[in-house]
């Protein structure tokens, strides 16, 4: 699964962003329990005209054990729970849901597309482009859209999506041992 680091300890359906309106399916101050979270998405799924199904509920809390993770790395979490479950059909509840935003779909470039629970909040993504690892970050303005265009070219703006790239603290370290090793070796056999 692509690691996922949170900002906070609490868990990413309750998280509201500092600043931000959060209008998911659960309050920002909820104390989320497992039980909590599935009669949640039961409601959700209800309101939304959805029947409550044991799929649904598998794909859900797949993808809030496992955010920032792509529909291939779902199906496999997903089938711990029900190992019959088909490909096509977590595909079929994965785009379902997205539809009716219990689920967030996201597309750092070169990867296939990425699954959280978090939505109804105006977050962003931070994207390490050495290892794929990814964070939220919220937003800055506080509102929906983040960014306004010059020119809106006859549209009612929604949402601007942003997606920080960068090198991830982990990586930097690596890559600063792995300098400092080369270095030390060079300086060995120069001393030869």
């Amino acid at each position: 699964m692509t690691e996922t680091v949170a900002t906070n300890a609490a868990p990413r359906a309750e998280r509201a962003p500092r600043g931000c309106a959060h209008t998911g399916p659960l309050p920002a101050d909820a104390d989320t329990t497992p039980q909590l979270l599935e009669e949640v998405w039961s409601a959700s799924l209800r309101s939304k005209g959805r029947r409550v199904t044991k799929q649904r509920l598998a794909v859900l809390r797949a993808v809030q054990s496992h955010p920032h993770s792509n529909a291939e790395e779902i199906v496999t979490a997903v089938r711990q729970e029900l190992p019959s479950i088909t490909v096509q059909s977590v595909y079929v509840i994965l785009t379902d849901l997205t539809d009716i935003d219990l689920l967030r779909k996201f597309e750092p470039p070169g990867t296939p597309g990425l699954y959280e629970t978090r939505t109804g909040d105006n977050h962003h993504h931070a994207f390490c482009i050495r290892c794929g690892k990814v964070q939220d970050v919220d937003c800055a303005v506080g509102s929906a859209p983040c960014l306004t265009p010059s020119d809106f070219h006859g549209m009612a703006l929604i949402s601007a999506d942003v997606l920080y790239q960068g090198i991830c603290a982990d990586c930097q370290t690596e890559e600063e041992t792995r300098l400092a090793a080369a270095q030390k070796q060079a300086a060995e056999s120069i001393s030869r």
